[in-house]
């Protein structure tokens, strides 16, 4: 049966800063987790403890990889289904991030401006040999996308209810649905209901 112990998002970040050390060469990290557990931030996290660990590091938002408003809400603007499905580009994110990193050295950090509904007009980057790029955002586990480390934030329906803005709870039924589906193992699982009182699982 797994355990828990204490963490926080400083611990958790230098413990993932601490594990590339053995990771050498380009890698891609997902911290997957709802809008609500703020997996950004942790991301960003993360690139810092890396960056001070002497190694180039960089974060992404996978809200900068969202489709056009045309097709997100094509069934309405608050169609679950819809955001499981066709809110997020993932194939983009595999073709402009996950394969072109490590097999040409190369990354595009946003897709889509989602504000102005419009492309992002980014130029793509050159990756450093040592680049650890942290991607965020949710349901990013169980996309066939080969991460090397996965973070999941894992949210209470009581917590991801209060965390929620109202206008956006129309979303937690598919970010539910989706992880009952996905229930892959990550390198890192945390309960995340209370980021300064985390619980990182151990098996």
């Amino acid at each position: 049966m797994p355990s828990f112990r204490p963490t926080s998002p400083a611990a958790l970040a230098e413990l993932v800063a601490q594990r590339l050390t053995g990771l050498p060469g380009r890698r891609v990290l997902a911290v997957d987790g709802a809008d609500a557990a703020a997996p950004v931030e942790l991301a960003r996290g993360i690139m810092h403890a890396v960056a001070a660990s002497g190694r180039s590091a960089q974060a992404v938002s996978l809200h900068d990889f969202v489709r056009p408003a045309s097709v997100r809400m094509e069934y309405g603007r608050t169609d679950e289904w819809s955001y499981r499905t066709a809110w997020f580009d993932y194939p983009a994110v595999r073709r402009e991030i996950v394969d072109p990193v490590r097999s040409a050295g190369r990354w595009l950090p946003a897709l889509w401006d989602e504000a102005r509904d419009r492309s992002a007009r980014m130029a793509i980057r050159t990756a450093e040999a040592d680049l650890v790029l942290v991607l965020a955002g949710p349901m990013l586990l169980g996309r066939e996308l080969d991460f090397d480390l996965t973070v999941r934030l894992e949210l209470s329906e009581r917590a991801a209810l209060r965390r929620t803005p109202s206008e956006q709870r129309w979303t937690l039924p598919a970010l539910r649905d989706h992880a009952a589906e996905h229930p892959e193992t990550a390198t890192w699982t945390v309960r995340w209901d209370h980021p300064d009182r985390a619980a990182l699982r151990v098996e």
